[in-house]
């Protein structure tokens, strides 16, 4: 026994990790696990305080922000269908408005194309009316005319307070007429001229003798008015569809409060 101990003792003493200098790979400094620990400690009563001074209300708002996120990445698929429709309408709109300005592919017709949308315009149809309404001596002619006048005026402000709502603009950034102006039709949706002559050729089907020839002629009056000005870059497809819709619903209306003769010639009387 007495002999083992100097031989241990002796290989201790040989054994190059027990000098003082590699003393810290084998054992770690008391020091830094204590600085460790305390520092671990500190982080971990600094974290509970933060948690405890915190309002619920922030809670939550910090657990829903990430759902919040999250709908706002994935849109519904209404969202989706809706804005590649508007896409779509943008492109085609902007395809077909060929008489845009001069430098179009078919600018040289802008003036055409122009006239051919005066015939819709509010003005001279209210103009006209007037002209006729003086002019005419029987009591069935001036009915209709003076609900054609009703018609006219109606579409006039139901068409104005709808593109006030709207706000849309054309595709193109053309600057309204004088007479889009005197009818208040200086936005897109829905195109008043649409509205206009869908009501107008409705209302002469249902209360003029007409051929079948000119019947054709004036429903495609209608449809070549309607889509002149998605040629001239006033507006897009669907804000003339949409005005052709708009037209028959105001065509409805006028049936419905339809004036008869006495009250046509009491206001005939007035004025």
């Amino acid at each position: 026994m007495p002999a083992s101990q100097p031989r241990s003792r002796a290989r201790d003493r040989n054994n190059v990790l027990n000098r003082a200098e590699f003393l810290s790979l084998n054992q770690p400094l008391k020091g830094n696990q204590e600085s460790r620990s305390s520092s671990r400690k500190q982080s971990g009563q600094a974290g509970a305080a933060g948690a405890q001074n915190t309002n619920p209300k922030e809670r939550r708002q910090s657990q829903q922000l990430p759902e919040e996120d999250c709908m706002q990445l994935n849109p519904s698929f209404k969202g989706i269908a809706f804005n590649s429709l508007l896409a779509i309408d943008i492109c085609m709109s902007k395809r077909l408005g060929v008489c845009a300005n001069r430098a179009s592919s078919w600018g040289g017709a802008r003036s055409m194309i122009n006239l051919l949308g005066i015939t819709g315009h509010g003005i001279p149809w209210i103009a006209g009316t007037l002209i006729c309404l003086v002019k005419s001596s029987t009591l069935a002619g001036q009915e209709v005319l003076m609900n054609l006048l009703l018609a006219l005026l109606l579409d006039i402000m139901i068409v104005a307070g709808l593109q006030k709502l709207a706000k849309r603009k054309g595709p193109y950034d053309v600057t309204p007429g004088l007479l889009d102006y005197l009818t208040m039709d200086t936005y897109a949706f829905p195109a008043g001229h649409a509205s206009r002559v869908a009501m107008l050729s409705k209302f002469f089907l249902n209360h003029l003798v007409l051929a079948i020839p000119l019947r054709i002629l004036l429903v495609l009056w209608a449809l070549c008015v309607g889509f002149s000005r998605v040629m001239i870059g006033r507006h897009h497809i669907t804000d003339v569809l949409s005005g052709f819709v708009f037209g028959y619903l105001q065509f409805r209306l006028v049936e419905l409060i339809w004036m008869s003769s006495n009250t046509c010639q009491m206001l005939i009387s007035i004025w």
